[in-house]
């Protein structure tokens, strides 16, 4: 029944719901918690990620192939491997045990992994240049997360002594993979397609302008289309303007009105902020504190 209720469901990504119900809720935790990171990482640019609203895994893609619909893509990717792997270490998904390749099995993946994959990809049916793309950053940001998990262990035996091992794997703080993949993001790769000579149908993404032929590395972000400027309001670019976006006045950085207001210039607001402040316990028994003030200026973009 939940999975009728899902919109943006690709068909196949609505079998695999109806098969585990239980891990779908998963998947839209760690969905949100990408799209809230993105939310922080651009919290003072232009394209703030505000406009993504529905988890990206079940709603509608940014139409433009550029570096921002990349950051997406991976973190959310991320996002929806680091809910998967949590909930299944802590044994909150049923059919989820541990992965046969730690105890001397062959396994091409873990489930968890495996499962992550099968969903979030499982929506790029098109074979389109888009779809190489998409397919690559929800890779690269699976595996910037694969790199930053530590193997810890602990010792047991008489005394001190390590007779026995423990030994397991840890997740790193999803801020941590947020900041990773935002570095990714500044120096995200512009790459073009290479097609099939017979059907034409793109097979391979290469570095754009380079002699020869050279593959984007693994966790590289991509992106085949340039970035629009996000000044203005555009859904199709995922961009929701700056109009009435506060910024930094004497800010040379992306959250500084000249760059945050595209030049339009900005609005100055004064409101007086009250807090209670010097407060003392007085015997007995209550709290006693001053009230103060402070004017404060604040500025909003035209």
């Amino acid at each position: 029944i939940i999975c009728n209720k899902i919109p943006g469901l690709a068909p196949r990504q609505r079998a695999i719901c109806q098969s585990r119900p239980d891990a779908i809720i998963v998947v839209g935790e760690g969905a949100q918690m990408g799209i809230n990171e993105c939310q922080y990482q651009f919290r003072y640019g232009r394209w703030n990620c505000s406009a993504l609203g529905e988890r990206t895994v079940f709603g509608q893609e940014l139409r433009v192939g550029s570096r921002e619909a990349a950051f997406t893509y991976a973190i959310t990717a991320a996002g929806v491997a680091h809910a998967i792997t949590a909930a299944c270490s802590q044994g909150k998904l049923r059919q989820c045990g541990c992965d046969r390749e730690k105890q001397g099995y062959y396994n091409q993946e873990g489930w968890k992994w495996g499962f992550s994959r099968r969903f979030v990809d499982a929506r790029e049916i098109k074979k389109t240049p888009r779809r190489l793309m998409n397919l690559h950053n929800n890779e690269a940001g699976r595996k910037v997360l694969e790199e930053r998990m530590k193997l810890e262990c602990k010792c047991h035996g008489v005394s001190g002594s390590c007779t026995t091992k423990t030994c397991w794997t840890t997740l790193p703080k999803f801020r941590e993979i947020g900041y990773l993949l935002k570095e990714k993001y500044n120096h995200a790769v512009h790459v073009e397609v290479v097609r099939a000579s017979r059907l034409r149908q793109p097979t391979h993404l290469k570095v754009k302008q380079t002699q020869g032929y050279q593959k984007p590395m693994e966790t590289d972000l991509v992106y085949i289309e340039r970035s629009p400027n996000y000044c203005e309001a555009d859904t199709a670019t995922g961009s929701v303007g700056t109009q009435g976006r506060l910024c930094n006045r004497t800010s040379q950085h992306t959250d500084g009105c000249d760059l945050m207001c595209c030049g339009r210039g900005y609005n100055t607001h004064q409101y007086t902020k009250v807090w209670q402040c010097n407060c003392k316990f007085q015997w007995c028994c209550f709290v006693k504190c001053n009230t103060c003030s402070e004017r404060t200026e604040v500025f909003t973009c035209k």
